[in-house]
């Protein structure tokens, strides 16, 4: 399932943009291969992140997975939700299972980015 109207990472994380705000969770390829998701570790409010590099983690009952930002900017809300239900992310990785929202400082960013269907023939080629 690779929703359209979507960015895509090689490394499956998605984000969704709505003006300069980005939300950003992993893909349902992702989250079929962690299994069962038990702990997210979340980043704060105001946290920096820059595109390709590490701002969460989450763990399942096969494997710690790092999560890296698609894009540049400043985190300005996370999923407090995912503090009680990890597995959110399994049930509803595109809906309910985001991670964090963030002001993007670098939109050129995105252009790095892949498409649904860009993302869906990488898929295919692993």
């Amino acid at each position: 399932m690779v929703p359209e109207g979507l960015y895509y990472t090689k490394e499956h994380e998605w984000t969704k943009v709505a003006g300069d705000t980005a939300t950003i969770g992993i893909t349902d390829h992702a989250q079929e291969q962690l299994g069962e998701i038990t702990f997210a570790d979340l980043p704060a409010v105001g946290d920096k992140l820059s595109a390709g590099t590490e701002f969460a983690s989450v763990e399942s009952s096969k494997a710690a997975s790092d999560v890296y930002s698609p894009i540049a900017g400043e985190v300005v809300e996370v999923n407090s939700a995912l503090d009680a239900k990890p597995e959110l992310i399994n049930d509803d990785c595109y809906g309910q299972g985001w991670i964090c929202k963030a002001r993007i400082t670098d939109k050129s960013g995105l252009d790095k980015l892949m498409d649904a269907k860009k993302y869906e023939d990488y898929l295919k080629g692993l």
